[in-house]
Formats: structure tokens, sequence, C-alpha cells
């Protein structure tokens, strides 16, 4: 069974930086597309990137230039690298991974972009 938790959450000041993980276990076969979505307070989950088995990342537009998306394939883990947050970015944020047409969410952390 596949299983996603992720870490790194926190209160980071807006222009810093912080790195999100999402340690992945279980087993899973074929193309694969892992992604990091967030949802903040009365707001809908949306998405703020994904890379795929073939590295080719997708950023939302109000991410782009700030945050990273990367993967370690040692050790089955997926990072989001944000920098010069800003207070809008302040939000639960998953870890999602699809495969074989089915998905995958990990439980979520929080994420507090204040001064």
């Amino acid at each position: 069974q596949v299983q996603l938790v992720e870490s790194g959450g926190g209160l980071v000041q807006p222009g810093g930086s912080l790195r999100l993980s999402c340690a992945v276990s279980g087993t899973f076969f074929g193309i694969t597309v892992m992604g990091w979505y967030r949802q903040a307070p009365g707001k809908e989950r949306e998405l703020v990137a994904t890379i795929n088995s073939y590295s080719t990342t997708k950023y939302a537009d109000s991410v782009k230039g700030r945050f990273t998306i990367s993967t370690d394939s040692a050790k089955n883990t997926v990072y989001l690298q944000m920098n010069n947050p800003k207070p809008e970015d302040t939000a639960v944020y998953y870890c999602k991974l699809d495969n074989r047409g089915v998905t995958y969410w990990g439980k979520g952390t929080l994420v507090t972009v204040s001064s």
C-alpha cells in the first residue's frame, strides 16, 4: 500500500525560504505523477506543482519562479522548495501521487507565511 507523509511545514517570514518533503512508501509501477497541492482556509484545494516520471514539471502561475519541485529517487522523496514565499502562500500543503489510475494523498503540512 502506498503512503505519503509530508514534513517541513511551519512558520516562515515573507521573502524567506522553506523546503517541504514528501516521503513515499509502498510499491508502484509504471508512469507516476507526483504533485504538491494546497488548500487555504475557505478556499478549494489547488495545484501548486507536479513532476512526472520523465521529470517534466508544471507549476501554477502564482508560484512560477519562486517554488521548485524535485525528486530524490534513492530516498523516495519529493520536495517543494519555497523561495520568496508570500502571505498568500499560507495553506495546508498536500502531497499527491497518481499511478495507474489510482490517486494517493498525504495528510498535509501547514505552512504559514507571516512576519
